[in-house]
């Protein structure tokens, strides 16, 4: 990966639907190299989809939840279980196993404190194996990107 794939990927990050004659122009490069370079960052996986973000306010969906679960269970059969029923959730829109004091973290996005109820409620009585659970309300987002940073520490 060299500077030109590094700022074809920037721009794009930023906004997937830039005309390829415009993300051209910006990395001065003509139309064809910068498709060309566009396929091939797609083919090696770097780039993983092209999305339209969504604003959670607008659509009712104003709570972000963070969920911290801790799990009697450890074994990689219960663990593909738990990911197939958490995954299923379409209010789970991530979801990490965590090292520390607590096993997996999630962030729910839902309307309101009795959507999260809801949701709970299919969690906890869907999933054998929680010990404990605890829930954060996000009051306030103070940040938000789905950017991820290219500077030189970036893979080669």
């Amino acid at each position: 990966m060299d500077i030109f794939d590094r700022q074809i990927l920037a721009l794009l990050q930023h906004n997937a639907s830039l005309p390829l004659k415009d993300l051209a122009e910006a990395v001065n490069l003509s139309v064809t190299p910068c498709w060309k370079r566009v396929k091939k960052l797609e083919e090696a996986g770097y780039i993983r989809g092209r999305v339209a973000l969504l604003d959670a306010d607008k659509l009712g969906l104003g709570l972000s939840v963070f969920v911290q679960i801790k799990t009697q269970r450890h074994d990689s059969q219960w663990l593909a279980q738990f990911a197939d029923t958490v995954t299923a959730f379409e209010e789970v829109v991530e979801f990490y196993r965590m090292s520390g004091e607590w096993d997996y973290m999630l962030r729910v996005v839902v309307a309101d404190i009795g959507a999260f109820d809801r949701f709970y409620k299919k969690l906890i009585t869907g999933t054998d194996g929680l010990s404990d659970i605890t829930s954060s309300f996000a009051m306030e987002q103070i940040k938000y990107t789905t950017a991820l940073p290219l500077g030189e520490s970036g893979k080669e």
